[in-house]
């Protein structure tokens, strides 16, 4: 038997006993992500606005926790480099925070160019582990592929989309992951059961 054969043999036997062993967890994990993106759908300017708010906080935190962490350290090695950085985390996150709607545009470019790589990879992946995962992989084919379709539809629809595109983009990468993840989960059951 080839090396890589049998790695790949433990691989898939490896990820069959962590479905079987937590189908429960991944299961939860599916129904919440699944009421969380219904949830972003139903409300998606509100889920656009609440996304940009949340990401200005990330950006605002970590760069000001930088800024304490160059300041109180003497010798930093690139020392201008992550003052600039940390600073202008600082200020992009102040940026989205209060001013969310113009935050939204940007943050929908980015994500939209995340959703492709995601959608990507996310087929990729489904397509490679298609014997391991015969129970679900159609599913995260499926999710990957509707990240694509979305962010196609958000490009065409440019720059009216970008104002509700961010949470119904999240919206839908959210139920999708979290009807991929039940399916998973469902397939992690009958493998415990046998």
């Amino acid at each position: 038997m080839d090396v890589g054969d049998s790695t790949l043999t433990d691989m898939r036997r490896a990820m069959t006993n962590a479905l079987g062993a937590h189908w429960r967890l991944f299961l939860f994990q599916g129904v919440v992500l699944i009421v969380l993106g219904v949830v972003a759908i139903l409300a998606p300017v509100a889920a656009t606005i609440a996304v940009d708010i949340f990401v200005g906080w990330l950006f605002l935190i970590s760069g000001g926790i930088g800024l304490i962490a160059l300041i109180s350290t003497h010798h930093v090695h690139a020392f201008l480099w992550s003052m600039i950085t940390a600073a202008l985390s600082v200020v992009i996150g102040v940026m989205l925070v209060l001013k969310p709607v113009e935050g939204a545009l940007s943050l929908t470019i980015v994500l939209t160019a995340f959703f492709i790589v995601e959608g990507v990879f996310q087929a990729a992946i489904a397509i490679a582990s298609r014997h391991a995962a015969a129970g679900h992989w159609g599913w995260m084919l499926l999710s990957g592929v509707a990240d694509l379709v979305l962010a196609a539809i958000i490009i065409m629809g440019w720059p009216g989309t970008a104002i509700w595109a961010l949470g119904l983009l999240v919206g839908v990468n959210l139920l999708t992951s979290g009807w991929a993840l039940v399916m998973a989960a469902l397939a992690g059951r009958r493998i415990a059961r046998t």
